[in-house]
């Protein structure tokens, strides 16, 4: 199935009142899992990479084409909608790289720029990713992080209305990130949300919104956000926890006589990997039952048929 317009998803979410998610890999087995996953549930979903903890010198050397290849040939026959993000570059040149790489969602991590550069540069990557067909999301307020045990709020700013609606009638973007109480990174306990917030930015913004940190965001506030205009919610710390922790847990049961060569890297049930892998497939289709996305692979389909 080719790769289906992140507007035409997140739309069809927003219509059919659930959220697409967005989960994030970064090699093949997690994204093998992610895909896996969302056929299981037949589900939309959106996959991809993230350049926020990957070395600049390595995305800059191939790094993009490398993971842009490398998920093109994955989502190659998948059976359910798919849009595929090259998610928080650290540069605006990353996210022009993404788009001749082979993703057709890009956005950059401006967060924390000053407002004027944040607009300057999506707008930028707007005109140079729309004649391309690519789609593009930004984020406007800021995240604080949860790090060694506490959020760190340093210059954290949850997203006024008003600022957000001028941000994107001057960028064009397709999707707008916020900030409402939601953090990044957070493992330990549960975010709190301003939902009345995240309803006036839903009344003063046009495009679907998203929020961002995922992991930590409540279990029985998704359905407000949902109901108040989010249409995509963003998940990666859990999933590469429970990848790692699964994965741990099968090399203790390493005796030191089976072969190396079917437990790292051979695919097959012994792979370490693979224990991991299936760690990942189950997180996500937790989740996107959660969203509401599961059983909604043939809505989109239908309107996309010919």
């Amino acid at each position: 199935m080719p790769l289906m317009p992140a507007p035409l998803l997140l739309s069809e979410a927003r219509r059919g009142g659930y959220a697409v998610g967005y989960f994030e890999s970064w090699d093949s087995y997690s994204f093998e899992a992610a895909l896996e996953a969302a056929e299981a549930e037949s589900a939309p979903i959106i996959v991809g990479f993230g350049a926020t903890m990957l070395d600049d010198a390595w995305l800059d050397h191939r790094g993009i084409d490398h993971l842009g290849a490398m998920g093109r040939t994955l989502i190659d026959g998948c059976r359910v909608p798919v849009a595929f993000l090259l998610n928080e570059t650290h540069t605006l040149e990353q996210a022009l790289a993404g788009v001749g790489a082979g993703f057709n969602f890009v956005m950059i991590d401006s967060q924390r720029w000053p407002k004027d550069d944040a607009m300057r540069a999506s707008r930028k990557l707007v005109e140079a990713a729309h004649p391309a067909g690519v789609a593009v999301e930004a984020e406007f307020g800021s995240l604080p992080d949860f790090v060694d045990g506490r959020i760190v709020d340093d210059g954290a700013a949850m997203t006024d209305p008003a600022e957000a609606a001028e941000f994107v009638a001057e960028t064009g973007v397709d999707a707008l990130a916020v900030s409402v109480g939601n953090v990044h990174l957070l493992t330990a306990f549960t975010s709190e949300i301003d939902l009345d917030r995240l309803t006036a930015i839903r009344a003063a913004v046009d495009v679907p919104l998203v929020l961002h940190g995922g992991t930590g965001f409540p279990d029985d506030a998704v359905r407000a956000a949902i109901a108040a205009g989010v249409a995509k919610f963003n998940v990666g710390t859990r999933l590469k926890r429970n990848y790692l922790d699964a994965v741990v847990r099968r090399i203790g049961e390493w005796t030191g006589r089976e072969s190396v060569h079917d437990l790292v890297g051979s695919h097959k049930p012994a792979d370490f990997l693979e224990a991991g892998k299936a760690a990942f497939t189950d997180t996500v289709r937790g989740f996107l039952r959660l969203y509401g996305s599961a059983g909604r692979a043939d809505d989109v389909l239908k309107v996309v048929a010919p």
